[in-house]
Parts: C-alpha cells; structure tokens; sequence
C-alpha cells in the first residue's frame, strides 16, 4: 500500500538546513571583514596615528554639524512661537491704548466717585437714610449710625461730626407735592436737643418746606436742607450742614 503522505501542521515552520548554513556563512564573514577591519585600523594607527587623528576629527565634525543642524531647527521653531506671542502682545496693546479712558475727576471735586448719582426720588425710606449717612462719611463724620425706625424719637442719623459736634439728622422722603410742614419740625424740635443732645440738628428732605415749617426752625436753631441743598451737598457745589453754623442753641 502506498504510504500517506503527512503535512506538516500549520503555524509551525520547518527546519531548513540550508537556510541556517547560509545563515552561519555569512556570520562569519561579517564577524571576518570586521576583524579584519579592526586590525588593519590598528595597524594603520600604530604606523600613521596622525591619520586616525584626522578621521576622528572628521567624524567628531559631523556629528557636530548633524547635532547643531538639529538644534538650528529647534531654535527656528522656538523663534516663530515667540514672534507670534510677540505679534498678539502687540495687538492687545493697541487695542488697550485705542480703548478710551474712563473720566477723571477734577482734582478740586469734593465729589467722591464712590458716591453714586443717586436718583432721589427712586430711594425708599430707608435707602434715603442710608444714603444720607455715607454722605456724612464721606465728608469726615465718625460714629455714623442709621437709627430710624419704630422709636427713634425723631433721629434717623447720629454723626460726630469733622469738629467734633454731634450732629443728628432726620430725613423726610417726601415728593414734590408734599411739602415738610411745621409739625414736622416741632416733633423732630423736642426730641433732637433734649434726648439727642444735639449740637447740630438738621431736617432732610428731598422735597421743600412750608413756610411756617421755615420759621419754626429759625426759632429753634434746625438747619432746614431741601432738595436744591441736598443736591449741591451730594455732588460737592454746596456745603455739608455742619459747615453752615458755628453753634445751634436748642428750643
């Protein structure tokens, strides 16, 4: 019977003999030249060492000029990412030097741009009060206190004054159409001396006074600011009330 013939299983390489003598031939040449090489350079070196001087000269050059070409574009990237920062350094200058400046202030303006324009009439109660009292801070007070409320007796801001005198302060947010009358200033007249201890008494409003409202506080000594007064202090064209006076004698 004919014998089978049996492949050989697949993913496994046969041995081939011819291939490795090969392989082992041309090891030893290679391992032969190279020896070869090594001693006709040590014999060349050992007659002529200024030659091997030369050709080492020659190669420490190249690898020089390859080490330095690589640098050269190193450095070249490195220029043009710093023109660009440099170029967009530039642009946002010119834009912030194009961009107009914001408005300074007279050097002589009593006016505090921290103070803002308030509109007046568009402040409640208590914003007007608070209002008033950073006025009196601006302009030097100490001790400034907002007290008005259920009870205050009158008073809705304690202030010491630059010069040292209590000044106490009420405020009537009122609108046009409704004037401070007397009976304001005689409620505000009993208390502001002999409970306050005032030395300055001021009447706040940012509306007007009547006229017997006027005369009563002439009597008592109650510095009367309407809304004109209040304005020319709030934007530094006018005095603040306790620069009005030297003293106030109470009712």
């Amino acid at each position: 019977m004919p014998a089978r013939r049996i492949r050989p299983r697949a993913g496994r390489r046969s041995f081939d003999l011819r291939a490795t003598a090969l392989f082992f031939v041309l090891l030893a040449l290679a391992v032969c030249v190279l020896g070869f090489a090594v001693r006709t350079l040590a014999g060349t070196a050992e007659r002529r060492p200024a030659w091997v001087a030369v050709l080492c000269l020659v190669g420490l050059a190249a690898v020089l000029a390859w080490g330095r070409r690589r640098h050269r574009l190193s450095g070249a990237r490195t220029a043009r990412r710093a023109a660009a920062a440099l170029e967009e350094g530039v642009h946002t200058a010119l834009e912030e030097w194009e961009a107009p400046a914001p408005a300074v202030p007279a050097a002589d303006d009593r006016y505090v741009t921290g103070i803002p324009a308030y509109d007046y009439d568009a402040l409640d109660a208590d914003e007007f009060e608070q209002a008033v009292a950073v006025l009196c801070e601006r302009d030097g007070c100490t001790g400034v206190e907002v007290v008005g409320g259920a009870g205050d007796l009158g008073a809705d801001v304690l202030a010491v004054a630059p010069d040292g005198r209590r000044v106490v302060i009420q405020c009537k947010r009122y609108g046009d159409g409704h004037r401070v009358g007397s009976q304001d200033l005689q409620r505000f007249g009993g208390t502001c001396y002999t409970v306050h201890e005032a030395d300055v008494a001021v009447l706040v409003t940012t509306s007007d006074f009547t006229a017997p409202a006027t005369e009563y506080a002439e009597q008592c000594g109650i510095l009367c600011f309407d809304r004109p007064a209040l304005r020319a202090w709030h934007d530094g064209t006018g005095p603040a009330p306790w620069m009005l006076v030297d003293f106030t004698e109470g009712c």
